[in-house]
């Protein structure tokens, strides 16, 4: 088999819907995982440099008088005053770095709004491509840079990256796996990777940093992101290229003010920041508090203690993803008790006497916020489709603003609750508001009332037997897809049979209503509010409309990309009506 043939079958298994779901996945996730590696890579690594590199001014401070006895002969003992070895003070370090940490989760903040309406403007792959460039230049001047002001500066440009790769990758996500089930189920995977690039990446980084230097790890990451990107152009393309030639244009978004107004997103956004609220407030003082009371703790141990609870993290996402599959109209039920595990868990941190035993809280937090993040993303997918339009860049853009927000007010003030309240007033702050929010949860409960039907094409391949006049949701508002083709009358020729073959449908339809027995019968009133229908006449230019008001129906919901939704009671009616008319 020569090159060609190899090109060919690879373009053709491409050309597959599901092979491009599988790929886009596998996509994300890697974009997702380089992103939270790069946030967490620099930890055990920028501080120790940025001493080497004399970035502090220093000043030496005397030791502390300490009283000590030795014994040089045997049977004498004698008893001093000593003072301690010297101790080098590094000038306003501590303040620095958190800002140089806190930086990429306050540009990512500001930046997020106009990524979402990018996104919602001009598709998915191009802002991801933008996002990955972004960060793949900000990884090498990590590598390369040698001052705390490119350092700083590489920092900053990596949450502009992530603006675009991150939202980018959500919204294709959810783009490309429209059902419920598998939505969540996707997620889920992707929030794993996420799990795993943050929790992995401090081990992964001391390690090349102590035996490879610096550069190692930033070089590898580099190459990972730059990897990713040649990737999703080679999936995209062929996707770009059948959209072009159906003439498929995408439809215009939801600005991201109205969505910042609906109650349940406003709900789900504060969820999604109360649950990060633990981890970025843990994160930066943690290790120090494991210091200062922990015997027989050392450098190691402190940067992996986050490491196992990567286990009970991915074991959350697998039982919520499940959980979802069960019971989908209680994923608000998922979120309050994640939740409120993060809350109960954070009061017993301080009170762990030992490494292992701090281990057991930790993974609690883990578990809860997989359970908040994986019921609530998909929810959020959800949302937009049932109240908006069928496009996620600005739905997924807040939920990233969630997350930048929680990160970026963490470095910074968790530190000066520490100083002032202590490391225990901490984490009872962190479970105050936790426990506080989760009755706000409560109000998402009616999220699910109405599901997607999935099945939509089953009604759209009979030949219909009334008219409907049929609406989709655009911000909010019912839009009729048809009452003006109605009215006019104007019928496209191409979308006809043969005369003779709209007398022969007109005859059975006909000869079916005289003979059908439910004839006789009341029709059952269809309570669905998006479909309403109407008498069927004798006439063979009404049956030719109804035609052509079905095939017209499939084509817009093709180019417009939205569903639509009813719920199953609903649609059992509809579909009793439809047939008693």
């Amino acid at each position: 088999m020569d090159a060609a043939q190899v090109w060919r079958r690879v373009n053709d298994k491409l050309e597959h819907p599901e092979s491009q779901r599988k790929m886009v996945l596998v996509i994300v996730c890697v974009a997702l995982l380089l992103d939270n590696m790069l946030y967490m890579v620099i930890v055990p690594i920028i501080p120790d440099y940025l001493r080497y590199i004399g970035a502090w001014k220093t000043h030496t401070e005397e030791g502390l008088m300490v009283w000590d006895n030795s014994s040089a002969l045997p049977g004498s003992n004698v008893s001093y005053w000593r003072r301690g070895k010297p101790r080098i003070v590094y000038e306003g370090e501590d303040k620095a770095v958190g800002w140089l940490f806190a930086s990429k989760a306050i540009v990512q903040l500001f930046i997020n709004p106009f990524s979402g309406t990018v996104i919602d403007k001009i598709g998915y792959d191009t802002p991801m491509m933008i996002g990955l460039t972004i960060m793949f230049i900000s990884t090498a001047m990590f590598a390369c840079g040698q001052s705390y002001g490119v350092l700083f500066f590489a920092r900053s440009l990596q949450g502009v990256g992530s603006a675009f790769a991150d939202t980018g990758g959500l919204a294709m996500i959810a783009d490309r796996f429209t059902e419920d089930e598998a939505r969540s189920k996707a997620i889920g995977i992707a929030q794993a990777f996420i799990s795993f690039g943050s929790l992995v990446a401090p081990p992964f980084g001391g390690f090349l940093y102590e035996f490879a230097g610096k550069e190692v790890p930033f070089i590898v990451l580099s190459m990972i992101s730059l990897m990713d990107g040649f990737a999703l152009l080679f999936v995209m393309r062929p996707v770009k290229e059948a959209m072009k030639e159906q003439g498929i244009e995408r439809p215009n978004g939801t600005p991201i003010y109205r969505l910042f107004i609906d109650k349940y997103i406003l709900v789900c956004a504060g969820t999604l920041v109360m649950a990060n609220v633990s981890l970025a407030f843990l994160e930066p003082t943690l290790a120090l508090w494991m210091k200062n009371t922990m015997d027989n703790v050392d450098e190691s141990q402190m940067g992996i203690i986050w490491l196992p609870a990567f286990i009970p993290h991915v074991f959350g996402v697998y039982t919520t993803v499940k959980l979802c599959k069960k019971y989908p109209k209680y994923q608000w039920l998922l979120a309050a008790t994640g939740l409120a595990l993060e809350g109960i868990s954070s009061i017993f941190v301080p009170f762990s006497t030992s490494y292992w035993v701090l281990m057991i809280p930790l993974s609690g937090i883990c578990f809860g916020i997989a359970q908040v993040d994986t019921s609530l993303l998909p929810m959020l997918g959800h949302l937009v489709d049932t109240r908006y339009v069928s496009v996620y860049g600005s739905i997924y853009a807040i939920a990233d603003i969630s997350y930048s927000l929680a990160y970026a007010i963490g470095p910074i003030i968790a530190g000066s609750i520490v100083d002032t309240m202590g490391f225990t007033g901490l984490n009872m702050i962190i479970a105050i508001t936790n426990l506080a929010y989760v009755p706000v949860i409560l109000m998402l409960r009616h999220v699910y009332d109405y599901d997607t039907f999935e099945n939509e094409q089953i009604v759209l391949d009979e030949v219909p037997t009334a008219q409907y006049k049929t609406f989709t949701m655009d911000n909010g508002n019912a839009v009729s897809l048809n009452t003006n083709v109605a009215e006019s009358g104007n019928l496209e020729p191409d979308l006809f049979q043969s005369q003779q073959q709209q007398q022969q449908q007109q005859q059975q339809q006909q000869q079916l209503f005289q003979t059908d027995p439910r004839s006789s019968q009341q029709p059952v009133r269809d309570t669905n509010p998006f479909r309403q229908p109407q008498p069927m006449t004798n006439s063979s230019a009404n049956n030719l409309q109804g035609q052509q008001i079905q095939n017209q129906q499939a084509t817009q919901r093709k180019q417009k990309g939205n569903r639509g939704y009813r719920s199953s009671t609903d649609m059992e009616k509809m579909i009793n009506s439809s047939d008693e008319d």
